[in-house]
C-alpha cells in the first residue's frame, strides 16, 4: 500500500482486485439492463473502464462502495449506472443525492445522469450556488429522481424550502470527496448526514484517500467494498510530459510562442490566479488566438458558456485556474500547459489529467523558472518520472517579444478599465453580489484562491 492508502483503522473494508484490462467483461456481462445498454451504445461507451468493471458487480449487489481512481477513469458512470438500474426496478422520488465540490462538476454529473437515464424518464435537478433559490425550489417541487448538489446550497433548501426533505432517499454519492473536504464542506456534510435515512446505500469516490476521507467513510458507510485503481498518485501512460526551463521574465513570450507553434491543437493553459487567467486570455485574443477564460470571478453563465464553447471547438484555448482541473470531462484536449508549477503535486496530476483521457494520447508542458526547481523536482518524485525538456528556438521566441509586450499593455488597460467600472462614484469598489444568495453555498463557486495559496479571510475593521 502507498502512503495515501488506508491505515489499519479501515479493516472493515476489503481491497478488491480490479479486472485485468484484457479480461474486462462487457456491460451486459456485468448485469446492466437493456435500456441502459442502449443508452451506453448511443453514447459510444463500448467497454467498461477498470473502475466501472470493478464497481458494478458490488454496487448491483447492494454494497456500499469506496472507489479510489485517478481522474478520467470513468467514476461518474460507475456510480450512475447502478443507481439508475435500481431506480428502474424500484421508482422513488427523490431517489439519489450526489454531492459535488464545484458547480461545473455538478452540471457534468447531472448531464451524465440525463444522458444515461433519458430513456427511463429520469428527472435530474442541480442545486448549486449562483442560481436563484426560487428557480431551484420550483425544480424541487417537481420531485426529481436525482439531485446533484453542492452541500452548502442543499442545506439551505433543507432549512428553507417548504415540503422538501430527503427522508426517503435511497442513495448518497460523495464524488471527489477529497476536494469536498479540502474546501471545508465537512460541517455541511455532517449536517446532511444527520438528516438522511440510516437505511441507504452510500458511494464515496475520490482520486486520493486522505485522512479526512478515511474519517468520512467511517462515519457514513456501512461495511463498504473498497475498490482502488492506480491508487498511487500517478499519470496515465499515454501522457507525454515535458518541462520548459526559462527565466521568470520570459514566461509570457514563451507562452505565446507555444500557443503559436501549437495553433492547430486544443489547449488548456492553467494559471495560479484568476487575474492571470483573465489577463492571458486578453493577450491571446489581442494577438489573434481563439482563447477564452474560465475562473471563479466569472458569473455562472459565463463559466458554463466558456466550457461549452471550448468543448464544441468554438475556442481552441481555455485559460483556466484550478477550477477546471478536477472532474471535468472535456474530450479531445491535446495539450495542457502549466504556466505555474502547482505547489501541490496532486494538483499537477489533476491538471494534466485533462488530456490523455480514455486511452487517448496527450501532452503536458510545465513552465519551470529558477524559483520553481525544488517544487518541480518534488512533483517528478511523486509521479515517478523524469520529464523531458521541450525544445524551443530562441530566435523564434525573440521575434514575438515586441508584439507580446504591446498585447500585454492592451490587457493591462482593459483590466484597469474593468476595475474602474467596478467602483462607485467615490472611487470605492462596489460590493460584488452573486445571484442566488451567499454564505456557505458560495464555497462551491470555485477554489482558485485556495489553489493560489491565498485563502479568503474576512477583514476586521477597527472602530473609529
Amino acid at each position: 500500500m502507498s502512503d495515501a492508502e488506508p491505515t489499519a483503522s479501515t479493516s472493515a473494508t476489503t481491497l478488491d482486485d480490479v479486472p485485468d484490462g484484457e479480461k474486462i467483461p462487457s456491460f451486459k456481462e456485468l448485469g446492466v439492463i437493456q435500456p441502459l445498454l442502449e443508452a451506453l451504445e448511443k453514447l459510444s461507451f463500448t467497454r467498461p473502464t477498470e473502475i466501472q468493471a470493478a464497481v458494478l458487480p458490488h454496487a448491483l449487489a447492494d454494497h456500499d462502495i469506496i472507489g479510489v481512481a485517478e481522474t478520467g477513469s470513468g467514476k461518474t458512470a460507475a456510480f450512475a449506472l447502478p443507481i439508475l438500474q435500481k431506480l428502474w426496478a424500484e421508482p422513488a422520488k427523490p431517489f439519489a443525492l450526489v454531492l459535488a465540490p464545484t458547480r461545473e462538476l455538478a452540471f457534468q454529473i447531472a448531464q451524465t445522469f440525463e444522458a444515461l437515464g433519458g430513456a427511463l424518464g429520469v428527472r435530474v435537478c442541480t442545486i448549486i450556488g449562483g442560481v436563484k433559490e426560487v428557480e431551484q425550489q420550483i425544480a424541487l417541487a417537481k420531485q426529481p429522481h436525482i439531485i446533484v448538489a453542492a452541500p452548502g446550497r442543499l442545506n439551505w433548501h433543507l432549512e428553507n424550502t417548504k415540503g422538501f426533505s430527503l427522508r426517503k432517499l435511497q442513495y448518497l454519492v460523495m464524488d471527489e470527496a477529497d476536494r469536498l473536504l479540502d474546501l471545508d464542506f465537512g460541517k455541511d456534510i455532517d449536517k446532511l448526514l444527520k438528516l438522511l435515512p440510516k437505511e441507504r446505500r452510500t458511494y464515496l469516490f475520490s482520486a486520493t484517500m486522505t485522512d479526512k476521507v478515511e474519517k468520512l467513510q467511517r462515519a457514513s458507510l456501512s461495511n463498504p467494498k473498497r475498490i482502488a485503481v492506480n491508487s498511487k498518485y500517478s499519470t496515465v501512460s499515454t501522457l507525454l510530459q515535458y518541462y520548459l526551463f526559462i527565466p521568470l521574465v520570459q514566461k509570457e513570450v514563451h507562452l505565446i510562442h507555444l500557443a503559436n507553434s501549437l495553433a492547430e491543437k486544443s489547449i488548456i493553459i492553467f494559471t495560479r490566479t484568476q487575474h492571470d487567467a483573465q489577463r492571458f486570455s486578453i493577450i491571446l485574443r489581442t494577438l489573434g488566438f481563439s482563447a477564452i477564460p474560465l475562473h471563479g470571478a466569472l458569473s455562472q453563465s459565463a463559466r458554463l458558456g466558456a466550457l461549452s464553447k471550448f468543448k464544441a471547438g468554438g475556442r481552441k484555448i481555455l485559460v483556466a485556474t484550478d477550477v477546471a482541473s478536477r472532474g471535468l470531462d472535456i474530450p479531445h484536449v491535446d495539450i495542457v500547459i502549466n504556466y505555474d508549477v502547482p505547489t501541490n503535486s496532486k494538483d499537477y496530476i489533476h491538471r494534466v489529467g485533462r488530456t490523455a483521457r480514455a486511452g487517448r494520447a496527450g501532452k503536458s508542458i510545465t513552465f519551470v523558472t529558477q524559483y520553481d526547481v525544488e517544487v518541480f523536482k518534488r512533483t517528478e518524485a511523486v509521479i515517478g518520472k523524469e520529464m523531458e525538456q521541450w525544445a524551443v528556438e530562441k530566435e523564434e521566441v525573440e521575434v514575438l517579444r515586441q508584439r507580446v509586450e504591446e498585447a500585454a499593455r492592451v490587457a493591462a488597460k482593459e483590466l484597469r478599465d474593468a476595475a474602474e467600472g467596478g467602483k462607485d462614484g467615490r472611487g470605492r469598489k462596489k460590493r460584488r453580489r452573486d445571484v442566488g444568495g451567499g454564505g456557505a453555498d458560495d464555497r462551491d463557486r470555485d477554489d482558485d484562491e485556495v489553489e493560489a495559496g491565498m485563502p479568503m479571510r474576512r477583514k476586521k475593521h477597527k472602530g473609529r
